[in-house]
């Protein structure tokens, strides 16, 4: 059952000669959790509700219900006016009003459907069976079958009026063995995408496969070596690059982070990187195929479409709200996101990539004499002044040209607008990550990635 459009007929109620938005919003989690064949996690969650914005001289107010309804709309509408007002009698913004954008509308691609939560149980006992049957060194295995999804009705005093949904869903596979000293390794595996459960995850057997690898990686890895601490040359794998993306240069350029003093304030126009990299925050179409996360309108009712980041190294632009867009002299293309109905629209990214090269990855592993080839990471950080220390989970040596022994947990630091001009091999194809959230101030979900990156790189050893 998809929400009700309660919404559209409260258009009239709209304050003259100020912006307004009024949306509704559903969330709904769904997951199931076996450790070592036990189901310790079983659950579903929904959240909905209704709220208003009103943009007045320079400031906004804002209004949120736990409730959907035709009285709950004109009851957030009336507060919102009311907040906007106060907030200008007490700080005044002095600002005109924000530009009138094209009149659209939007209607969801399907409607989606909500499997029983016996559809998640069976498909993880499933996985699990076959994990006990083919993995048979493992000190512990936990598989997690989740979906999640946001589903809102938008109208804006634009014109805007669209209805959207993004469901997601996974499969997350955690592998735990131990090395001959007894020490515990651990393996991470998500897959999955775009869609509701039932629809993305039709036949078990289509996962074995990855299952299969992420085992013969983890017996890899159990038989792994320590890095050599230092500089090193490396090649970043695409989910590596994804989570460099994301992490290191797409917070930075994120106008509110820039308005709060990051390194992007005073670079914009300048090369922060090698002429090899392009990075783009993707709306809902990259390189000719749907992302994996598409966002067609932004919760401000601005149509999205893609900013160019980096352009052969030279940093372009950055994301945008309509307010920010405005102040930077830019255009707003849809990086306003909210989580739930209860949030404000935040300035986040989308589909953050790195755009791909001409080189074979073949090619770049041979290349080198000395380093290594880092695939995965656990967790990563960075601040604002483009700073990152990510760990690394998977990775090789690099030989002679050729890949060796398996690595055992390291980490990788740098700047990452200094790292980025040592580029000067990158890979013909892209990969993408989709399964976490964003966790700037409210979660989100995001799609992150790139093509495998030649580079030199701070790792660390023992």
């Amino acid at each position: 059952m998809m929400l009700d459009d309660f919404i559209s007929a409260k258009k009239g109620l709209f304050e003259p000669g100020a912006h307004t938005e009024l949306r509704a919003q559903r969330n709904r989690d769904r997951r199931v959790t076996l450790l070592a064949g036990d189901i310790v996690a079983n659950t579903r969650t929904d959240t909905a509700g209704v709220c208003a914005r009103v943009y007045r001289g320079g400031r906004y107010g804002f209004s949120s219900m736990a409730e959907c309804g035709a009285d709950a709309a004109e009851r957030v509408l009336r507060a919102a006016a009311e907040n906007a007002a106060f907030m200008n009698a007490h700080a005044p913004g002095g600002k005109p009003p924000l530009p009138v954008l094209a009149r659209e509308r939007r209607a969801p691609d399907a409607a989606i459907s909500d499997p029983a939560q016996r559809v998640y149980i069976d498909f993880a006992r499933a996985l699990d069976d076959y994990v006990v049957q083919h993995c048979p060194k493992l000190l512990s295995r936990r598989i997690v079958a989740t979906e999640d999804s946001m589903e809102k009705l938008l109208v804006t005093s634009d014109g805007m009026d669209a209805h959207t949904v993004l469901p997601r869903s996974y499969i997350f596979a955690v592998l735990t063995a131990e090395t001959d000293a007894g020490v515990p390794v651990e393996l991470f595996h998500a897959f999955g995408g775009e869609g509701t459960f039932d629809v993305r995850f039709t036949d078990p057997a289509a996962c074995f496969a990855e299952i299969d690898t992420l085992y013969e990686r983890l017996m890899q890895k159990r038989e792994g070596v320590y890095a050599d601490a230092g500089m090193k040359t490396v090649i970043l794998g695409g989910d590596m690059t994804g989570m460099l993306a994301h992490e290191a240069v797409g917070h930075t350029v994120e106008a509110d982070i820039v308005l709060g003093g990051s390194v992007a304030a005073h670079n914009l126009r300048k090369p922060v990187a090698s002429e090899l990299v392009t990075l783009t925050d993707f709306a809902h179409t990259a390189f000719g195929e749907r992302c994996p996360l598409p966002v067609f309108v932004d919760d401000e009712g601005t149509p999205a479409r893609d900013v160019t980041l980096i352009e052969n190294g030279i940093l372009t632009g950055y994301m945008n709200s309509r307010e920010s867009a405005e102040h930077f002299g830019m255009e707003p293309r849809g990086n306003a996101r909210a989580w739930l109905f209860s949030d404000e629209p935040l300035i986040r990214m989308r589909n953050t990539a790195v755009h791909p090269g001409r080189d074979k990855l073949e090619d770049m592993i041979a290349s080198v004499d000395d380093g290594y080839y880092l695939l995965s990471s656990g967790n990563g950080q960075a601040d604002t002044t483009g700073e990152f220390m990510f760990g690394v989970t998977m990775g090789y040596e690099i030989k002679n040209g050729r890949l060796g022994r398996a690595l055992l947990d390291t980490t990788i630091s740098g700047v990452a607008f200094e790292m980025l001009k040592t580029v000067d091999m990158v890979s013909d194809s892209v990969v993408w990550e989709s399964s976490g959230f964003c966790g700037k101030k409210q979660p989100m979900p995001v799609g992150l990635g790139g093509p495998a990156l030649r580079c030199k790189v701070m790792i660390g050893g023992r």
